[in-house]
C-alpha cells in the first residue's frame, strides 16, 4: 500500500530551503474565529484564498494588527481575499462592500442550509481547481476554538471530504484526517510543530493501528471511545507513520516561535 504523505511546509518561513518541502498546491480558508499569529504566511503560501462569510471581518478588523507599522488601509488592499462564501449571516454589510468593490467574488448560499460555510468553501475549491485535485492541500485557519458545535462542524467536514488534504489549525495545534484506506508518512517539522500529539480514531473504533516515530508507539492496538485514545504522545523524530483499519484523526502542538510573518 503506497504511503500518503503529510507535512506542514506551509507553516514554515519562505526563505526554508526548496529540498526541505514538498511541491503542493495551497488554498487558505479564514473562518470566523481568532486569525492564527501565521495568517500572513499562510496566506502568502495560497494560490486561492476564500473566507467563509465572517471569516472576511476576521481579515478587515484583525489583518492590520500583524502589520502595526503600516497604514490599515494599504494592509487591506493587500489582503484580499479571492472569494467570500457563505450564508451570509455574519458578514458586516460596510466589509463585504469594501471587498466586493475591490474584486472579490461574492457567492450568497443562503438558500443551503444543510452544509456549513467551510463546507461550502471547500467544495467551492474543488469545482475551481480540478486539475490540482491530487496536489491539492486546503488549510483551514480558525477552525478551532470557539463553540463545540462549530469545531465539530469542521472535523465533521474533515471526513466528509475525507479524499481531500484538509488541515484545521488554531495557534495551538493542527489537525487533519489519515483515511484509513491508506498508509501515512508525516513529516514533523520540529522548528514549528511538536513534540505533543495524538492519534483519535473518528466514526468508528479502531482494532489495529500501528505507528512508528512516537514516543510510545502502537502496535496491532485497539482504540476507541470508552478505551484507549492516543492523546499526550511525543513525536521523536522527524518522521511518523501511521497504518489503521480506521480513520484517525491526526493532532500535533504548533510552537509559540518559529513561524515569522511575511511581509505585505
Amino acid at each position: 500500500m503506497a504511503a500518503m504523505f503529510h507535512s506542514s511546509d506551509f507553516l514554515l518561513p519562505s526563505s526554508t530551503p526548496a529540498d526541505n518541502r514538498r511541491s503542493s498546491t495551497y488554498a487558505l480558508v479564514l473562518l470566523n474565529q481568532r486569525l492564527p499569529r501565521f495568517t500572513p504566511l499562510l496566506w502568502k503560501h495560497a494560490q486561492l484564498r476564500l473566507c467563509a462569510d465572517g471569516g472576511a471581518n476576521r481579515v478587515y478588523d484583525e489583518l492590520p494588527s500583524f502589520f502595526p507599522h503600516l497604514d490599515a488601509l494599504d494592509v487591506r488592499n493587500s489582503y484580499k481575499p479571492d472569494v467570500i462564501r457563505g450564508d451570509m449571516d455574519s458578514i458586516r454589510t460596510e466589509v463585504l462592500d469594501f471587498y466586493a468593490k475591490k474584486g472579490t467574488k461574492v457567492f450568497d448560499e443562503s438558500e443551503d442550509q444543510d452544509t456549513t460555510d467551510l463546507h461550502k468553501c471547500v467544495a467551492y475549491i474543488l469545482q475551481s481547481m480540478p486539475s490540482q485535485e491530487s496536489n491539492l492541500c486546503i488549510v483551514v485557519a480558525g477552525a478551532l476554538g470557539g463553540r463545540f458545535d462549530h469545531e465539530i462542524g469542521n472535523i465533521n467536514v474533515l471526513c466528509r471530504f475525507s479524499t481531500t488534504r484538509i488541515i484545521l489549525l488554531s495557534d495551538d495545534c493542527l489537525i487533519h484526517l489519515l483515511p484509513k484506506t491508506r498508509a501515512h508518512e508525516i513529516q514533523v517539522h520540529s522548528s514549528v510543530e511538536g513534540p505533543h500529539c495524538g492519534l483519535i480514531p473518528i466514526g468508528m473504533p479502531s482494532g489495529s493501528t500501528t505507528t512508528t516515530g512516537l514516543k510510545w508507539d502502537l502496535t496491532d492496538t485497539e482504540m476507541k471511545f470508552g478505551g484507549l485514545i492516543s492523546t499526550s504522545n511525543i513525536v521523536k523524530g522527524e518522521k511518523v507513520t501511521v497504518q489503521s483499519d480506521s480513520d484517525l484523526l491526526w493532532t500535533i502542538s504548533l510552537k509559540s516561535t518559529g513561524t515569522a510573518h511575511s511581509s505585505t
